[in-house]
């Protein structure tokens, strides 16, 4: 190094594989996992750091630490790895500018010598084995021996996939220390971190040479112990081996987990629990919205899809990050975008995977269900899957008001319609081809996620609509006339057919299901607003049939709320919302979730795990409903693309919350939304920011048009109690639905008279709300012994006590 001052020094730097840099023997940067997944063959990242403070006078080293990553690591469900090529490689150039204007520039090449260190193996899915008797000090330092070491080889690279990032890298943003040391009933020692989380261990050991300590990684434990069988074969399990030198402090460098409970072996001397903490990573987005509520169940559901964010935002927005998958599927995108764009400033991020999905649509010539897509490749459109390429710019469009996005991605986004029109054909009904459908839905086949209770062909139909009226508006904003008049008039024809086909002259659906009803209603196709209330009566009236049970799957659920509550039953909503019973939301939340689950019921009301094989507890697509929370229960939603116009219209229900709110840094500055139940007043607070205004819709009707400030309103509402009352024999069953616990014992009385009937009740009861459990009794065997059951059952419910045990089955359902 020249003996002139550097006034500036950068590196620019990335690999086929993930690196590290080292400058003079000091790491170079925070990024982990660099440079992250793309669609390589297309666009490979390059990312950028100065290092003017590194580097010094006279004699300086550089060196490129690399493993496996996704370009040679194991990738997807079938063992396959080398996805993107057998051999790493780094590119690495050192631009130096001395403060006598002159300039020098230091790259990678057949100069450079390679050798091998202490890590001896390193996988996302598997992890990593570092032996720190194989370290080598002083190795990126001048004057380092590498003697021993062999001459790299020099690989050709097209220079024109080279891209600058969109959005932040992943980091380490935040530490968890140990919430618990386990024993377990087999004698292992597992620590719990009391959250569920994505990130690597940092463990801090004193032993011998040799010692080796093994940590094992698991998301929730059976029968007491860690549960592996939901990774699959992703063996999530890394090992450090001591040098014996004194105290060591070590984490993998080139792997991630999913993981609460990490089960310790080997572990030289007494564990303390202050040796280990967890370290989360992911893309170091900024928190931008946030979400309070009086009910603490309720509250933690929404903690927990933030958690499950955080978790499946590691430069990919992935399915889950636990398992052999962690892969970037479209639909999961597609139905959370809203939710994300609230939470995090994510756009640099999407944009970045928008441009991959662009990249990978040019490629297999069709919109992958997967971005990138090298495991699974193009299988032809996928309904609510390829609508990613449309949905997700439109989305941060909304949350930011740039037009930039939708300019940037348009091509991509009229693709994917003209795609799914070719699919579809003349009569505009998308019926051909494999489809996803409303995926898990609770009602389908435990082996068979994609046989919903709604025909796949009337999603795909509906999304269809949907797409082609995105394409329509976002032409209309970007001043491209004739594309608009193409794309409104395809709209229409679809939202024509889509009538025709599927919507009976009576108003019912074919699938008479609450996902079919929420399509029509949230994607506008249905006619006046007759033909939409009857919708929406025939939706609530489901639901309410089938106990406030959740009956959608991951393309129904974000809509359900919303349906409800955009056509007068908010009230239904809510008790989908608050439900506990299996399925809901808040199952999970009362059986300890700290995540998302990928099922209703990932873990089963025994506390064993879904033996499906494809059992997840961090998937946050049915974290979806946070939208709806942000948006109806706080009441804090976009009038205009951008916040510059505010909508806040809190829907507050009449029992079960007594206050919420939601915050958002938007654009223009803090926005704000809180409400308060407080002796018969509805109190509400908003927040506008300057520059912005807002239309203030309070619950008795009243709308004010207001500005920047602080504003606050109070009227009467009235609250209803949460005592559920006396129930019994003559109660109608539609007030029944309303009382878990009444229909716990109404259900357990009959299968204990009629085993059989078990699997049958939710059907069965089915538009009979007018009937009474005395009615029901006259119907069965016994009909004496019946009634007496159920009168005893319902006298316990009513006094608040225990149910006598002999009133139900010996193994009596859960309620519906």
């Amino acid at each position: 190094m020249r003996d002139v001052a550097i006034t500036r020094a950068r590196v620019y730097a990335t690999a086929h594989g993930l690196f590290e840099l080292e400058l003079n023997g000091r790491r170079v940067g925070d990024h982990e996992l660099a440079p992250g997944w793309t669609a390589y063959e297309s666009r490979l990242r390059y990312h950028t750091f100065d290092v003017t403070g590194l580097l010094r006078s006279g004699a300086n080293a550089i060196g490129v630490r690399l493993a496996d990553g996704w370009w040679r690591g194991h990738l997807g469900w079938d063992g396959r790895s080398a996805l993107y090529g057998s051999d790493l490689a780094a590119l690495v150039q050192l631009e130096i500018e001395y403060g006598d204007g002159d300039r020098a520039v230091i790259g990678s090449g057949p100069d450079w010598r390679a050798g091998t260190g202490p890590i001896l193996t390193s996988d996302l899915y598997n992890g990593e084995h570092f032996d720190a008797r194989l370290d080598a000090p002083g190795w990126s330092s001048p004057g380092f021996d590498d003697s021993g070491w062999l001459p790299v080889e020099a690989e050709t690279f097209d220079t024109t996939v080279l891209v600058a990032p969109d959005g932040p890298p992943v980091r380490c943003v935040e530490t968890v220390p140990v919430a618990e040391v386990l024993t377990t009933p087999s004698g292992a020692t597992v620590l719990d971190f009391g959250q569920n989380l994505v990130g690597r261990l940092r463990i801090t050991v004193t032993g011998r040479a040799g010692d080796t300590v093994v940590l094992r990684h698991a998301e929730v434990l059976e029968n007491g112990e860690p549960a592996f069988a939901p990774l699959r074969t992703a063996a999530a399990t890394d090992t450090y081996v001591l040098s014996g030198a004194g105290t060591e402090t070590w984490a993998p460098r080139f792997t991630v987990h999913g993981f609460r409970y990490a089960q310790v072996e080997g572990w030289p001397g007494t564990l303390r629990p202050s040796d280990l903490v967890a370290e989360v990573l992911h893309t170091d987005m900024v928190r931008t919205g946030t979400f309070t509520v009086s009910d603490p169940l309720l509250q933690r559901l929404h903690d927990n899809v933030v958690w499950s964010m955080r978790g499946n935002f590691v430069d990919v927005p992935t399915d889950c990050p636990q398992r052999d998958e962690r892969l970037g599927w479209t639909g999961d995108l597609q139905v959370f975008a809203p939710t994300a764009e609230f939470l995090y400033d994510c756009a640099g991020m999407l944009t970045g995977w928008l441009h991959d999905l662009a990249a990978e649509q040019r490629k297999y010539g069709g919109t992958p269900m997967i971005v990138p897509a090298v495991v699974m490749g193009y299988n032809g459109p996928m309904a609510g899957w390829g609508d990613a390429a449309t949905v997700v710019p439109w989305s941060i469009y909304r949350a930011h008001g740039d037009e930039g996005i939708l300019r940037t991605h348009f091509h991509s986004m009229r693709a994917w319609v003209e795609e799914v029109a070719a699919a579809a054909g003349a009569d505009r009904i998308w019926n051909s081809g494999f489809q996803f459908g409303d995926w898990l839905d609770p009602t389908a086949p435990a082996g068979r996620p994609e046989q919903a209770a709604t025909f796949p062909e009337i999603v795909a139909t509906a999304y269809f609509a949907r797409s082609a009226r995105i394409v329509a508006d976002t032409a209309t904003l970007l001043d491209r006339a004739e594309d608009a008049r193409r794309y409104r008039r395809l709209a229409e024809e679809v939202r024509d057919a889509f009538r025709h086909q599927y919507v009976t002259p009576s108003g019912r659906l074919l699938s008479d299901s609450p996902t079919a009803y929420a399509l029509a209603l949230q994607f506008d196709l249905l006619d006046g607003a007759e033909e939409r209330g009857r919708a929406a009566n025939r939706l609530a009236e489901i639901v309410r049939n089938s106990g406030y049970a959740i009956a959608t799957g991951f393309l129904g659920t974000p809509l359900l709320c919303d349906a409800l509550s955009a056509h007068g039953h908010a009230d239904v909503a809510y008790r989908v919302l608050m439900r506990t019973e299996p399925p809901s939301w808040l199952y999970a939340v009362v059986n300890g979730a700290t995540t998302i689950w990928e099922r209703w019921d990932s873990l089963l009301p025994d506390g064993t795990i879904n033996p499906s094989g494809m059992t997840s507890f961090n998937h946050y697509a049915f974290g979806s409903v946070a939208d709806w929370l942000h948006r109806v229960v706080a009441g804090l939603a976009p009038g205009e693309p951008g916040y510059r116009s505010l909508l806040i219209a809190p829907q507050p229900p009449r029992r079960g919350l007594t206050s919420a709110g939601a915050h958002l840094d938007t654009p223009y500055g803090t926005a704000e939304s809180a409400w308060e139940l407080r002796a018969g007043q509805f109190h509400l607070t908003a927040i506008v920011p300057v520059g912005a205004h807002a239309e203030v819709r309070l619950p008795s009707g009243i709308v004010n048009r207001i500005e920047h400030g602080t504003h606050r309103w109070s009227e009467p509402f009235e609250v209803e109690s949460d005592e559920r009352g006396v129930v019994d024999v003559d109660t109608r069953l539609g007030d029944l639905m309303d009382h878990p616990d009444a229909m716990l014992v109404l259900t357990g009385v009959i299968t204990k008279y009629i085993p059989e009937a078990a699997e049958h009740l939710s059907a069965g009861m089915r538009g009979q709300e007018d009937m009474t459990p005395r009615v029901v009794a006259g119907l069965m065997p016994r009909p004496d012994e019946v009634l007496a059951d159920l009168e005893r059952g319902f006298a316990a419910v009513s006094a608040g006590t225990k149910v006598p045990p002999d009133v139900f089955a010996e193994l009596a359902p859960p309620a519906l």
